[in-house]
């Protein structure tokens, strides 16, 4: 994974966020900073992001997860029918009882 960089003044302990949250939101919407690292104990905890900024990564993660169930599904896709398993024994073979059926 790629570590994210920073400016000095994209980071600020959790104290100065807490005492000038209002400035820190204000950074963020007037685009002055993209983003808000928030250090504890000068470990980076938390980043905080605009709306827009958070909206556009879920999307961008959301189109990844698409992405990989689509491989996911070709690749299945080549499985030959004699290596299909039945729902029944997928169950079975993972001790799953759904409780369903006769009482």
């Amino acid at each position: 994974m790629n570590t994210v960089s920073y400016q000095q003044n994209e980071l600020m302990s959790a104290t100065d966020v807490a005492k000038r949250f209002g400035s820190v939101l204000s950074q963020l919407s007037k685009h002055l900073v993209k983003k808000i690292g928030v250090l504890k104990n000068n470990k980076l905890e938390a980043v905080i992001v605009p709306t827009e900024e958070y909206n556009r990564m879920q999307k961008a993660l959301d189109i990844l997860e698409h992405l990989e169930l689509e491989t996911m599904i070709k690749e299945r896709r080549k499985t030959p029918r004699s290596e299909y398993v039945d729902f029944n024994t997928v169950l079975k073979r993972n001790n799953i009882k759904l409780g369903l059926g006769k009482k």
